[in-house]
């Protein structure tokens, strides 16, 4: 494994030379109750999906999970599962209240940090506070539906939950000895004064692209006791391997039917069948030829009080397991090391240590909050469970067709796109990964997301709705950046941006200014006065 600079990374991409940004943390932390997953029966996603359905039933246009990562159409996916042996459903998502449960509205109920992340996503590192008490899914949902508005939220520290320190400190590392060859470490540390016996259950799945048969079904089987393969025509080979020899677990991404509906499965190994064979002790759920769209690798591990285990992974292309660990740490310490390195070129001047660290944690939060983003309007419009749902929201947005890494405002609390956030959110990524910043305001004056009458689409819940128009002033900032920071006059991403710009330009003041006076409506957000912003002003000749 040799040595290459971060920056070195992110000019073999912006070159696209050597595709490092294909892994990285584009999993979601919250899939259901969301737009494109809702199935029409009710036209509210928070009924449409709940949490206790998304165990059992399978997502169509993306996934979630703690600390995961996916290639960057989100083919294969990787998370970490987890059992304290007491909690009644295995711990694979991040657990939260849906909006109208919430006593302010939707609201992440779990600890985790974003603690480290290159832009190139070569070294990542999180953190899951993972109580070794039962979790308290009942008393969070009862305590917050019995307050108002005007009260405090019922938060998990509030519970007794993380008494006498009984929780474990879940460290997950990942380390890209080359773009699709990625190292694993999961340290799982018991800070309780009692020793823990817990189920670590890493574990690798396809998203279902077969359901409407428009891929073929891909395998995951098994090769020896300590490696899987995961194979898919669109992606090419992938092995998983461990440094222990786990129980291997296998399933299928599929519905648990007579759970959900009430009728027959069509698979007989289903979404939910780890939970089934780990804490109903339902042997038949699993797969017992050690093959289906889902594998995990059980570990049932005794933690003394005070001390920690650690699981080391390797997932990588091609058809060859991975049998030596012997030199991963030490791999895996040279990336955290150059990004050391890459972090200490970039901050501001004069700037303490401790102000380093804030820097430093905050890049890391919005690197991390990278996700995968698709939808398709047009089938979900018409093709989904329920039959066509013409007259719902999005109908006259059929032309928009995402599949792309996007910066999400929040992966749990707001996994969607808003494309106001989104403008914001550049002006920090500028600091680390100018070209990704770029590409991300490009991205959304494409056809496949501008509408043909020069809007850009808000967010799933209305892509009609009014965010301000902060647009154009992001993409000339960005620009007045770029050249402040590596004297680059980027004139083409002015040219690349400016028709869409003008397009919308023209929606807003034939759409949002109907006195001709410069003072647009701002939909749900309010009034957005704005100065005197003219079509002249939009070109900003002095700044270019």
């Amino acid at each position: 494994m040799k040595t290459q600079s971060e920056k070195e990374r992110l000019e073999d991409c912006a070159n696209k030379q050597v595709a490092w940004k294909k892994w990285g943390p584009y999993l979601s932390e919250r899939q259901w109750g969301t737009v494109r997953e809702d199935d029409g029966r009710h036209d509210n996603p928070w009924v449409s999906f709940t949490h206790d359905q998304s165990r059992s039933r399978v997502y169509r246009y993306g996934e979630d999970g703690i600390a995961g990562i996916s290639d960057d159409k989100q083919h294969l996916c990787f998370a970490l599962t987890l059992w304290n042996k007491k909690d009644p459903i295995l711990k694979e998502r991040l657990f939260g209240l849906s909006g109208p449960k919430g006593n302010h509205g939707e609201d992440v109920k779990e600890y985790y940090f974003y603690l480290d992340s290159s832009p190139t996503h070569a070294y990542m590192k999180y953190l899951y506070k993972y109580p070794l008490k039962e979790f308290p899914y009942l008393d969070l949902v009862d305590t917050n539906a019995a307050r108002t508005n005007k009260d405090f939220e019922y938060e998990l520290l509030d519970t007794d939950v993380f008494k006498d320190s009984d929780y474990l400190d879940v460290f997950v590392e990942y380390a890209k000895k080359s773009p699709d060859n990625i190292l694993i470490k999961i340290s799982a540390h018991n800070r309780s004064k009692e020793d823990a016996n817990v189920v670590l259950l890493p574990t690798l799945w396809f998203r279902n692209t077969w359901w409407n048969y428009k891929t073929t079904e891909p395998m995951i089987s098994l090769l020896d006791d300590n490696s899987v393969i995961a194979k898919n025509d669109l992606l090419g080979p992938y092995v998983l391997s461990t440094e222990l020899s786990p129980l291997w677990l296998f399933t299928n991404n599929e519905d648990n039917n007579e759970r959900l509906y009430n009728t027959p499965n069509q698979s007989p190994y289903v979404k939910d069948a780890f939970n089934a064979f780990i804490i109903n002790n339902d042997n038949e759920a699993i797969n017992p030829e050690h093959k289906g769209t889902k594998a995990g690798a059980m570990f049932d591990v005794n933690i003394p009080a005070g001390e920690s285990v650690v699981i080391r992974m390797s997932l990588k292309a091609g058809k060859a397991p991975k049998y030596n660990f012997d030199n991963f740490d030490k791999k895996l310490e040279l990336r955290k090391q150059e990004n050391e390195t890459f972090y200490e070129s970039i901050y501001p001047a004069r700037v303490s240590e401790d102000e380093k660290r804030i820097i430093r944690q905050a890049l890391a939060g919005m690197l991390w909050s990278k996700q995968y983003y698709e939808f398709d309007v047009s089938e979900w419009l018409n093709e989904y469970r329920g039959g066509p749902r013409r007259q719902l929201r999005n109908n006259d947005w059929e032309h928009l067709k995402n599949s792309d890494i996007i910066s999400m405002p929040d992966k749990w609390e707001y996994p969607w796109y808003a494309v106001w956030d989104l403008a914001f959110h550049t002006l920090p990524l500028t600091m680390v990964d100018p070209h990704f910043a770029k590409k991300q305001l490009t991205l959304f004056l494409q056809n496949n997301y501008q509408h043909p009458n020069g809007q850009i689409p808000a967010y799933e819940w209305s892509f009609n709705d009014v965010n301000p128009p902060v647009h154009a002033f992001a993409v000339i900032t960005l620009y007045k950046n770029s050249k402040q920071m590596d004297g680059f006059v980027d004139k083409e991403f002015l040219k690349t941006s400016f028709d869409g710009l003008d397009r919308n330009f023209h929606w807003w003041i034939t759409h949002k200014d109907p006195r001709s006076t410069n003072a647009f409506q701002g939909g749900f957000l309010g009034w957005i006065i704005l100065g005197s912003l003219t079509e002249a002003t939009l070109y900003l000749p002095e700044v270019i």
